[in-house]
């Protein structure tokens, strides 16, 4: 006898097979063998009770407040459901039919169900496509920066040198080689970013950020294949960078600026919205939620819908966590143990933990010292639901990331 460990629906369909199962047959307890634990928050407590009702109707079970099962005060109730697929399934179809508001619920419910259970996707920006889900993907980092918080700058220098113009110092082709060597080692995304956003950073001028940029991204459109975003959140940097050859928009402001959404939409690009409150500037005072995997759900609700009604195309939208922006090194593991509750959004997840604080904190290591804590938190995002990780080391990522997805496909 055994206790199987299955991951996936496809490894028990492969066993119902190995066993000689009738394929209807298969296709039916499929469903049973996939169980779930949702949350609804707020319901009315006659209209938890009906879904409690229906839940044991179908086989499964609801917790719901004692006051709401005993006729006490209190009007509202969350509600925990506990069942497999099938039971679901059952119960969005016997919802559909009730009033109090179950007919919302139910489709909710079963937008969630699909939302979650889809792994696979075609990312779109401008005229390239990214097949995402089959493998974990990689987006390499090239800082063109004085002052990143990983030291790895290509402007890592101080005074008015990192003000000059930069073709006449070999910083493009420094940079370039660095984008290259990425994609030799296993990068499908080049990430250019002008400006830093450690903690406490400060802005610099749009002419500065330009000068940085806009020669590299040039130069790279003819020098690599994979497509090239621009790391900024200022519209006036992201349109100089589309009409230079990059093709996503990676803004830590999550598209809040309408203009920028305007730029995503006019020029068909790939956009990563992250999470953020305020700006590098103040944002880790601001490190403080009630509930944070809630808070995200719904900012990401509602800057999707924000930029669909921009124009931006839902196949083109990637959403961002935000690991150590505005979160605390708790915050931080709490985000990467949830990260599958974010699916519940039907759109790709990128993560970038690479050299971050929370590793040095749980390591006690500086930022170069940081390269087998972003590996591992990088492979365990990806087995957790992110399509995408954002990295400084590609080489060992990418290779990390072909072991844990050879053992877990």
């Amino acid at each position: 006898m055994r206790i199987l460990e299955v991951r996936q629906p496809q490894e028990v369909a492969h066993l119902m097979q190995e066993i000689g199962v009738d394929p209807y047959g298969i296709k039916l307890m499929v469903l049973k063998a996939q169980s779930y634990l949702l949350r609804i928050n707020g319901l009315p407590c006659i209209a938890a009770n009906i879904i409690k009702q229906e839940m044991l109707s179908v086989g499964a079970d609801a917790a719901l407040s004692k006051g709401a099962l005993t006729g006490g005060k209190i009007k509202k109730t969350d509600c925990l459901l506990f069942g497999t697929l099938a039971q679901l399934n059952r119960l969005c179809e016997k919802l559909s039919k009730q009033p109090f508001g179950l007919q919302n619920v139910s489709q909710e419910l079963e937008l969630s169900l699909n939302n979650y259970k889809k792994d696979n996707f075609i990312f779109c920006c401008a005229d390239k496509k990214l097949v995402l889900g089959k493998k974990p993907r990689i987006m390499g980092i090239v800082n063109l920066t004085t002052d990143s918080f990983s030291g790895d700058g290509v402007l890592q220098v101080t005074g008015d040198r990192a003000r000059l113009p930069l073709a006449g110092r070999g910083t493009v082709e420094k940079a370039v080689a660095k984008a290259q060597q990425m994609v030799k080692e296993g990068a499908d995304i080049i990430d250019v970013g002008g400006e830093s956003s450690r903690p406490g950073a400060k802005s610099i001028t749009l002419k500065e950020e330009l000068n940085r940029v806009i020669p590299v991204i040039a130069a790279l459109v003819n020098k690599i294949k994979v497509p090239i975003s621009i790391d900024t959140y200022k519209p006036e940097i992201a349109k100089a960078a589309l009409n230079s050859g990059a093709v996503i928009i990676n803004d830590i402001a999550g598209l809040r600026n309408p203009k920028m959404r305007k730029v995503a939409a006019n020029f068909k690009a790939g956009v990563v919205m992250m999470h953020m409150k305020g700006n590098p500037g103040n944002m880790q005072k601001l490190a403080s939620y009630s509930s944070l995997i809630d808070e995200l759900i719904s900012y990401f609700k509602k800057a999707f819908c924000n930029a669909i009604e921009a124009g931006v195309s839902k196949e083109s939208i990637i959403i961002d966590p935000g690991i150590g922006f505005a979160k605390s090194t708790e915050h931080n593991l709490e985000v990467l143990k949830h990260l599958r509750e974010i699916k519940i959004l039907g759109l790709p997840i990128l993560v970038g933990t690479s050299r971050k604080s929370f590793i040095g904190k749980i390591l006690g290591a500086l930022p170069e010292e940081r390269i087998f804590g972003t590996v591992a938190s990088s492979v365990v995002a990806c087995m957790y639901g992110a399509s995408i990780v954002r990295v400084h080391d590609v080489g060992a990522v990418s290779q990390a990331l072909k072991v844990s997805s050879a053992i877990t496909d």
